[in-house]
């Protein structure tokens, strides 16, 4: 199996403000496997080094160890083509044996199912389960960092159909824009937090209980750390979620929060990620898949796993309306009230030049 791995700059159109920084640009990696036959498959890392501490060049690094390891690899790999999961998690364990990183596990793991995919004529949600629910619900994420603008993005959201939105919080004026939100949406629209783990303990208890009058769906990692969570989740009457945190052992399993956000990425791909949602529904937490801004394939891998998920009980809005945040970058993936309708094209459904 060849392996080809090209660089690519995606730009935002506005600079996203976290607490952890601005993000202006996306560097990916994007990844290309081919059989013996021809037929090819695509994917790619996206590490963000402020959010995950893996720089690019660590992924390119991990993902050239592969090389050998997927140049041996069989063509087809025996197996039944209809269930691809077995030849996939051995090549993905061989690649692993050589390096353990989720980023560029993701890569491969994901030029992997649009390969099965695109073998089997039809798309990657229909490998993972019987009946993908037909769209996914995502929410819209309001990048400005002044009330007046918070406000125009949320209301033109709501327009649109979606039926959450998001607002980075821990970031400056937390109270006014969420005020501003809340009043642009009105009362039917769900309103979730992100702190991207800004506060301490006292202050997230603090900054939630001050916001809660607005109607919150729930706040996403408003501290870091499983038991700094639990703490917080304790004390508040809104629901508390987990993302950055979800990477510490026995996160997924713990059961400290409300529900637990997935990413491609930081699982190591799909097949991880389903497994990784396993373990949360096993806990009694939710599950929710987002992109921590990715390009079209790892969107569109997390759009497919996402879909899967949804086939067995409804899953929150998902975090995948993320591609409209990118200059000059055809949406392959559009939402359309309030929903990413799945692909029907075999694999991923993203073709190669977009991603």
């Amino acid at each position: 199996m060849r392996l080809e791995i090209s660089e690519r700059t995606l730009r935002l159109a506005a600079p996203l403000q976290t607490s952890y920084g601005e993000i202006r640009e996306r560097d990916l990696l994007l990844v290309a496997l081919s059989d013996e036959d021809g037929a090819e498959g695509f994917g790619e890392a996206a590490p963000l080094l402020s959010y995950d501490g893996v720089s690019l060049q660590r992924v390119r690094d991990a993902l050239e160890r592969y090389r050998p390891v997927l140049g041996s690899a069989a063509a087809h790999g025996g197996g039944d083509p209809a269930d691809p999961r077995a030849v996939i998690a051995e090549l993905l364990d061989s690649c692993r044996a050589v390096a353990d990183l989720p980023a560029a596990l993701a890569a491969v793991d994901l030029a992997l199912w649009d390969l099965a995919g695109r073998r089997a004529g039809g798309p990657v949600a229909g490998l993972l389960c019987e009946r993908p629910a037909a769209g996914v619900a995502v929410n819209a994420t309001v990048t400005s960092v002044d009330r007046a603008g918070a406000a125009e993005q949320a209301a033109s959201a709501a327009r649109e159909g979606f039926g959450a939105v998001k607002l980075k919080v821990g970031v400056g004026d937390d109270a006014g824009r969420v005020a501003a939100v809340r009043a642009a949406v009105g009362p039917l629209v769900a309103l979730r937090l992100d702190a991207n783990g800004a506060w301490s303990i006292q202050e997230a208890v603090a900054a939630i209980e001050s916001l809660s009058p607005a109607g919150l769906e729930l706040v996403e990692e408003p501290t870091h750390g499983l038991e700094n969570v639990r703490a917080v989740r304790e004390r508040v009457g809104v629901r508390v979620a987990i993302d950055e945190t979800a990477a510490e052992p026995g996160a997924l399993s713990a059961g400290a929060a409300d529900a637990v956000c997935l990413k491609v990425s930081r699982c190591g791909g799909i097949s991880a990620l389903m497994e990784a949602a396993a373990q949360v529904r096993r806990s009694g937490a939710e599950v929710y898949v987002a992109s921590s801004l990715d390009g079209p394939l790892g969107v569109a891998g997390a759009l497919h796993a996402a879909a899967a998920l949804a086939a067995s009980g409804p899953i929150p809005h998902c975090g995948l309306a993320t591609l409209r945040l990118f200059e000059d970058l055809p949406d392959p993936l559009p939402v359309l009230g309030g929903e990413i309708a799945l692909p029907a094209a075999p694999g991923l459904g993203v073709a190669p030049e977009l991603g």
